[in-house]
């Protein structure tokens, strides 16, 4: 929190603390505020532009709703612009943080009717914390066990009607019983370069600096067609033009530069990426080779390659998940400049 001084004191010191109050909001106010500023995703948002209105004729909460996807798609993003098409209070906990049933019962009591309950990574709640999220789902009530041994007792706490959102990455991972108490179920497809300049373009508005097309072009194919990685690549640019002196104009070369500088390549492929290309190629013929192998030839855990990494190489095709493992295919020995033994 920025410390202001009082009446009195430097000028100078209350400006700046000023500057960077705004800073900050200029950052966070990359997110959209209103559902039609959110861009891609066109089905998801006319299923619920439907779903929203009839909710608000009847004067009933949204049904559950389950968002799935790969990270950085928006997820938390639309979670947070439902309840305020929906004018309803948010509360926002994630599967993890929810370690026990009471937990979980604190946060349903405290809600009010219409209230949205978002929960990040609900893959990840606890089995007897999914119990408890069954019957408040199901019937808006939670029964709690009160006392122990033989004058134990079990009460209900009738809870008002609200709306659960869910966001995973991992939608295997949900219990089915839990992903049947979702009314709605929505996947997040990857963006497409065309929403990715959209989004490029209306950010560098709010960030106050100008782009010229043919820059927003060449970055919207290197952002792994992710909102998230094309607001941190248009941020460091920015970063690279303001200190090189161009005039708060990002460019072609400007992009050209910070993708080199950042190490990514025409496509968004980090070090990293390449790094796991090549070593099935050059460690495992090119593969099938399984996930725990592969994992063990980097300092990087299984989950973190299945979640990070492989969503986008799948996506352009330079990995094939088998029964066997994962194997490369002929794009990425193309994309690397290696020779495909199979072909020769």
């Amino acid at each position: 929190m920025i410390q202001r001084k009082k009446s009195g004191g430097d000028g100078a010191g209350i400006a700046q603390a000023v500057d960077e109050e705004v800073g900050i909001q200029i950052e966070n106010s990359l997110r959209p505020h209103v559902l039609s500023e959110y861009i891609g995703q066109d089905k998801i948002k006319k299923n619920l532009n439907l779903a929203m209105e009839a909710a608000r004729g009847r004067g009933e909460p949204l049904e559950h709703i389950l968002l799935h996807g790969p990270a950085g798609l928006g997820k938390t993003t639309l979670g947070n612009l439902i309840a305020r098409e929906m004018g309803a209070a948010i509360r926002v906990t994630s599967g993890p943080a929810l370690e026990k049933q009471g937990d979980l019962a604190a946060l349903l009591t405290n809600l009010e009717k219409g209230d949205v309950l978002f929960i990040d990574e609900i893959h990840r709640l606890r089995a007897p914390v999914q119990e408890v999220l069954y019957t408040a789902m199901e019937d808006f009530g939670i029964d709690m066990i009160l006392g122990k041994g033989p004058g134990a007792r079990s009460v209900r706490l009738n809870i008002p009607p609200f709306t659960l959102i869910g966001a995973t990455t991992k939608m295997s991972l949900l219990t089915a019983p839990l992903r049947d108490r979702f009314g709605t179920i929505f996947k997040f497809d990857f963006y497409t370069n065309e929403d990715i300049k959209k989004i490029l373009l209306r950010s560098s508005k709010i960030l106050h600096c100008a782009i010229e097309d043919g820059a927003a072009d060449l970055l919207s194919v290197s952002c792994r067609q992710t909102p998230r990685v094309a607001n941190r690549l248009l941020r460091r640019a920015r970063d690279f033009a303001h200190v090189h002196g161009e005039a708060n104009c990002i460019t072609s070369h400007t992009i050209g530069e910070t993708l080199k500088m950042l190490g990514v390549d025409a496509l968004g492929l980090d070090e990293m990426d390449r790094t796991i290309l090549k070593t099935i190629i050059r460690s495992f013929n090119g593969g099938p080779v399984g996930l725990n192998t592969l994992s063990s030839a980097f300092p990087e855990e299984e989950a973190t390659i299945e979640d990070i990494y492989e969503p986008y190489l799948l996506q352009i095709g330079f990995l094939e998940r088998t029964p066997r493992g994962r194997k490369t295919t002929h794009r990425a020995y193309r994309h690397l400049g290696m020779e495909n033994p199979q072909l020769i």
